[in-house]
Parts: structure tokens; C-alpha cells; sequence
């Protein structure tokens, strides 16, 4: 196969600099459909908002022989979730739109539950749940934007790939934390 070398055409592109240039990053070059984009950046950022709210609860809240353990996971898992709403509200503003962060209108937009759990088994249910939400929602963002938009899909498979190693981790702690969960059951229900 014969290599071919394309030509840049450097005064066409500088010229196309020039224009509409307080759209910052947004150049004539962007395909994706931006509005369609910025919902859907919005909606992974109250995704993410509810998550840390959710595990700093959770963090708190840790009772029983493996809660030190698990209250500590909870606070790294809350504070990536942080990382990862603080660089999709970046990604928003780059686009030229507004980071949402109503607190009224965030459990409405988020993908994820804000469930409390009863339990330390619960608590770590109900974040591998929402964990499990996100992976597949960044998933289909990602084939979505195709190569429309490769620093919004790159920056998605980074948090992607946060949002799976989260599920294992808690996968690996539900797995600790069951037996503890039938041994707190009454024995009148455990069928003694």
C-alpha cells in the first residue's frame, strides 16, 4: 500500500481559526450534536454528584466488624466521584454550556438512586448498583459520540474505566460483608 501524505492547508486553517472565535474550543470541526452532548454531560454530572453524596453517607454511617474497612473505600470511591463531576463540569463549560448543579433537580437528572441501605451489606449493594449504572450509561455515551467528539469520549473512558475498577472493589467487599449480613439476621427468621 502506497503511503499517502495529506497536504495541510495551513492558511485555511488559520483562517478558520479566526472565525467565531469566542467559541473557544468549539471549532467548525466539532460534529457532534453539542446540545445533545451538554444534557448528556449534565446528566452524568448530577450522576456523579449523587454518588459522592451517596458514598460520604455511606462513609459516615459504616457500622459492624468490617465497617473501618469499608467507610475508608467509601471515602476514596466519594472522592473520585468528585474528580470525575469536577472534570465533566470542565468539559461542559469547554463546550461552551453550564455545569448544573442544582441541588433540585439532581435526583431527577442523575442515572443513580440515592438509596440510603440499612445495613453495611446494603450500603455496599446499593453503590455496586449504581456503580453498575454508570458503567453501562458512560458506555453508551461513549458509542454514541463515536469519534464526533474524541475528547469528551476519552475523558468518559477515563472515568469509564474508575467507574469499573468501583464495581470490583465493592463486588470483592459484598463478598466479605454477606456473612456478616445472615449472621445479624434473628434467628426466628434464619430458620432455627
Amino acid at each position: 500500500m502506497k503511503n499517502q501524505q495529506t497536504t495541510l492547508n495551513v492558511a485555511a486553517l488559520r483562517a478558520r481559526a479566526r472565525q467565531d472565535v469566542e467559541s473557544g474550543a468549539v471549532t467548525a470541526g466539532y460534529t457532534a450534536d453539542r446540545p445533545v452532548v451538554l444534557q448528556r454531560l449534565n446528566d452524568a454530572l448530577a450522576t456523579e454528584l449523587i454518588c459522592v453524596l451517596r458514598y460520604r453517607r455511606h462513609h459516615f454511617m459504616a457500622r459492624g466488624i468490617h465497617s473501618q474497612t469499608v467507610a475508608t473505600e467509601f471515602l476514596a470511591h466519594s472522592n473520585e466521584e468528585q474528580g470525575h463531576a469536577d472534570q465533566l463540569a470542565e468539559r461542559i463549560v469547554q463546550l461552551g454550556g453550564e455545569p448544573d448543579f442544582s441541588p433540585a433537580s439532581l435526583p431527577g437528572r442523575s442515572h443513580a438512586e440515592y438509596l440510603e441501605g440499612a445495613s453495611l451489606p446494603e450500603m455496599i449493594h446499593e453503590n455496586l448498583v449504581a456503580e453498575r449504572i454508570a458503567i453501562d450509561s458512560y458506555r453508551e455515551f461513549i458509542q454514541y459520540l463515536a469519534d464526533q467528539d474524541p475528547t469528551t469520549r476519552r475523558l468518559l473512558e477515563s472515568i469509564l474505566a474508575v467507574e469499573e475498577q468501583h464495581a470490583d472493589d465493592l463486588a470483592d467487599l459484598l463478598q466479605v460483608t454477606q456473612p456478616m449480613a445472615w449472621a445479624e439476621t434473628p434467628l426466628a427468621q434464619r430458620g432455627a
